[in-house]
């Protein structure tokens, strides 16, 4: 076998393995559990939770499946991007790994840290003018700083986030039960669950991007100790736990306030300051919430627990990601610096470095151009978050098929139920659901009109466009043309510097060319 056929090794000492089972199921909870986005999924309405339930059978279900076999048949150092090489060449897996990894400065540096931002604002003093850029800057550093920190600290920065992730839902949760008692909740009527085509599109991106991240803990799959047994494990578990975790406060936001009155950037923020007020505060006539005594200070713990999780999102992420995207460069898939692991951490700095510098231009240039609109900010980041990463997902879910065909004969500690009808059936359902993920991205009301719909396309754009789908698709369709050219550079060097000397992970060889 030649070196364009065997997994990547990133060509400089590898630090002991050290992620255990708990680890990575911490891991896969704060990847997962994305808080910035439970919003955006009360925000349409009680239907919003059967489309979460149906997605979660016809893709998560898949999706996880897929991942355990590849995780625990697969676990070098790199994880998707080796899947993806296996499969398709270095070349073709280069240009994916780069829609891959850089859609977490993206997401980095538009969603979460404008929700952090926001939450901030909320619960304790406004930011005005330039402050919300040094709040950015302190934000996006210090998750720099934890991701280039070895993985010995990265795995209680996770383990941190899951048990903040954990008890901020608990603590809602019964909030909001004794406010139920106190206050009643919204009415709720059957029709208002009927799901929609028109609801499936506005939702589909959304609910995927927040069940994404089953591989991540594979990017690091030199640090386990373990995974080909951990991984399915920990699949297993943190999906039962996510499902929990998504259901019971998307559920809670929509007894307590009105679809109507929820937006995609603060509903959860919302729900959470009305719930508090059964500890202290009142709802005026207007619908505004004035919180008092214990119901401020709990709100305010609450609050820094939510932005806790929205660190440690983007951090468990960032960990997984940036050592695929050095082990692809250290590959011959980039520029061959950035494939280098530091010394010292036995973290891919320099590829950390570039993710930091990537997250802080978002988080400027979307301040800038928004004019300060953070609505309109987090619907252009989340957006193209959500489009990157649905891309890459393409290659990724592809490559399963292949990898059984090209690979039959390599263990596989865990296999797809059913066979090769089992394999078809996962494989056709998580392309499937990216493919139109995609399309539902790019063109916001798509099905207007069709199937007895009513409606105008454009009624359906995004929070922060409404009526500017020329300044929406651009939004996509720009970032995404540079991501690809980026990605065919990244390969055209990679091809310039080659790779010059063997490795050896786990028992795999890679050879020179």
């Amino acid at each position: 076998m030649n070196s364009a056929d065997e997994p990547a090794s990133i060509p400089s000492p590898m630090p002991s393995p050290t992620l255990r089972r708990v680890d990575i199921l911490a891991m896969l909870l704060c990847a997962i559990v994305g808080l910035d986005t439970l919003g955006s999924v009360s925000a349409n309405g009680p239907q919003g939770l059967v489309w979460l339930a149906v997605l979660g059978l016809l893709f998560f279900a898949p999706y996880g499946l897929l991942i355990a076999e590849l995780g625990s048949a697969f676990p070098d150092e790199g994880g998707p991007y080796v899947w993806a090489k296996l499969a398709f060449g270095r070349f073709v897996a280069g240009i994916n790994q780069v829609f891959y990894w850089i859609s977490n400065p993206v997401w980095l540096g538009g969603s979460l840290c404008i929700v952090a931002i926001t939450t901030f604002e909320t619960f304790f003093h406004p930011l005005p003018g330039a402050w919300k850029y040094v709040a950015g800057a302190v934000f996006l550093g210090a998750a720099g700083y934890v991701v280039h920190a070895s993985l010995r600290i990265g795995r209680w920065v996770a383990l941190a986030g899951a048990a903040a992730r954990i008890v901020l839902f608990g603590f809602f949760v019964f909030s909001l039960s004794l406010y139920a008692v106190r206050h009643g909740v919204q009415p709720q009527h059957a029709g208002d669950y009927t799901p929609t085509f028109l609801g499936l599109v506005a939702l589909a991106p959304v609910i995927v991007f927040n069940f994404m991240g089953f591989e991540v803990p594979s990017g690091a799959g030199g640090g386990m100790r373990n995974p080909r047994r951990d991984v399915p494990a920990a699949i297993l578990r943190g999906g039962i736990g996510t499902v929990l975790l998504y259901g019971l406060p998307i559920m809670g936001t929509l007894l307590v306030l009105p679809a109507t009155s929820l937006s995609s950037l603060t509903g959860f923020i919302d729900a959470c300051r009305a719930v508090f007020t059964v500890y202290g505060g009142h709802l005026e006539a207007d619908g505004s919430v004035v919180l008092t005594g214990a119901g401020d200070i709990l709100a305010k713990i609450a609050a820094i627990g939510l932005i806790i999780g929205l660190f440690t999102s983007g951090t468990a992420w960032s960990m997984g990601l940036s050592r695929s995207q050095a082990a692809a460069c250290a590959d011959g898939a980039g520029p061959r610096w950035l494939g280098v692991l530091s010394a010292k951490n036995g973290t891919p700095a320099r590829v950390n470095a570039a993710g930091t510098a990537v997250s802080m231009i978002v988080m400027v240039a979307s301040l800038a151009l928004t004019d300060g609109d953070v609505q309109k900010y987090f619907t252009a980041g989340i957006s193209l978050a959500i489009s990157a990463s649905a891309i890459s997902y393409l290659v990724t879910f592809s490559s399963f098929l292949v990898l059984r065909r090209k690979y039959a004969d390599t263990p596989r500690p865990y296999r797809v139920p059913g066979g090769r009808v089992g394999a078809w059936a996962v494989t056709v359902l998580t392309v499937g659901t990216m493919v139109f993920t995609v399309v539902a991205l790019i063109w916001p009301g798509l099905g207007a009109g069709w199937f007895g719909t009513v409606g105008d396309p454009a009624e359906y754009l995004p929070d922060g466009f409404q009526q500017q789908r020329v300044a929406y698709t651009l939004s996509q369709l720009v970032p995404i043309t540079l991501i690809l050219v980026l990605g065919v550079l990244f390969g055209l060097a990679g091809r310039r510097t080659g790779v010059t000397e063997p490795a050896t992970e786990r028992g795999v060889t890679v050879d020179a060319p």
